[in-house]
């Protein structure tokens, strides 16, 4: 029996049959040494083996073992690859979100995506300190997450939302007068959650409970992990944080299409399809808008104002042979003439307004 010394590339490096023996008693003889002297091995056991495997090429030069450290407390259920879509998603959630709240609280709100990680869920809680847990549904999908957010940025939200200047408040509790108002700040997250996940799975938040105590929170077994996503929320001048919580089990069944490639082909697909533009147009179309017709503008003190009785008459600064201004949601859009339409008032379109008019 021969034995080709395949490391070196070299046919012609062939092994005679002692050789071969010295080479297999290199496995046994250093193994029995080993036990023998407690652990101690002998370099000078085996010359012939060491000579054999010098001359045959073979062990002269041990290639790097490639691992990976693998932590079985933590192990990681989502690839790189669908972390990264999770990220893109949530990063539209957060601008979503600051451009709905801005709307409703009638302030500057940003929100941004701080980090996002794969981590046990008792680790997840043990990192949460005095904040307001909402408990969500996410039909058609099974399972429960968590959106949380501090105590000091609820309460300024809600000052804001009563027209205050947005201060905050040394409680960690919520009056009865206060959660039914969280809870609206809270649907306009869940519409655009809604929203940043279409490309993905068509979700339907809906609010099953609130907590102010992390202990009452148990959407998870606690080893199982969850998808942890930080933010930043800044309304006005003041900051905090938020997150959301996922467990994987409720994501599981989507995990094959958490993929960017499809994640993009998705959104792609819903901007241009025929079928989407004719939708919106048609609801562009059936929209009502209020539409006033400006007879005229005159300017009085309130003095003048105070003193004004019926029978009185107010010169407008508009002449009588001057076309109108029809107003659209109080902007002018359209000059029109007035007249009779049987025994109805009317105006006739004559042209429109110019932004530089």
């Amino acid at each position: 029996m021969d034995l080709v010394g395949l490391q070196g590339g070299n046919v012609s490096d062939i092994l005679s049959q002692s050789e071969i023996e010295a080479l297999l008693s290199s496995l046994v003889e250093p193994q029995a040494a080993d036990a023998a002297a407690g652990g101690s091995l002998s370099s000078a056991a085996t010359p012939a083996a060491s000579a054999s495997f010098k001359a045959s090429g073979i062990g002269s030069h041990r290639a790097a073992v490639a691992y990976e450290v693998y932590d079985f407390r933590r192990p990681d259920k989502f690839s790189k690859e669908q972390l990264r879509t999770l990220q893109m998603l949530h990063e539209t959630f957060a601008r979503f979100a600051s451009t709905a709240l801005s709307a409703y609280l009638r302030s500057t709100i940003s929100i941004d995506l701080i980090s996002l990680e794969q981590v046990p869920y008792e680790e997840y809680l043990r990192s949460i300190n005095q904040s307001v847990f909402t408990i969500m549904s996410l039909p058609p999908l099974n399972g429960q997450a968590a959106l949380e957010l501090e105590f000091g940025l609820v309460f300024t939200m809600i000052d804001k939302l009563l027209g205050g200047p947005g201060r905050s408040l040394e409680r960690t509790v919520l009056t009865d007068i206060e959660q039914p108002l969280f809870r609206q700040i809270v649907e306009r997250m869940f519409m655009a959650l809604k929203s940043a996940w279409e490309g993905v799975v068509i979700v339907n938040p809906s609010l099953e409970a609130i907590e102010t105590s992390a202990q009452f929170v148990q959407i998870a077994p606690p080893t199982d992990i969850v998808v942890s996503i930080l933010f930043e929320v800044r309304v006005g001048d003041a900051h905090g944080a938020m997150s959301l919580c996922v467990p994987y089990m409720v994501l599981k069944p989507i995990t094959a299409k958490l993929s960017a490639q499809k994640w993009f082909a998705a959104a792609s697909n819903r901007k241009q399809t025929v079928a989407n533009r004719r939708a919106l147009v048609g609801q562009l179309n059936a929209t009502q808008v209020d539409c006033a017709v400006q007879l005229g503008q005159c300017r009085l003190s309130v003095h003048d104002f105070l003193r004004l009785r019926v029978g009185d008459t107010l010169r407008l600064n508009q002449k009588s042979e001057q076309d109108l201004h029809l107003l659209v949601k109080d902007a002018a859009k359209f000059y029109v003439r007035p007249g009779l339409d049987g025994k109805k008032l009317a105006f006739e379109v004559t042209a429109p307004i110019r932004n530089n008019e």
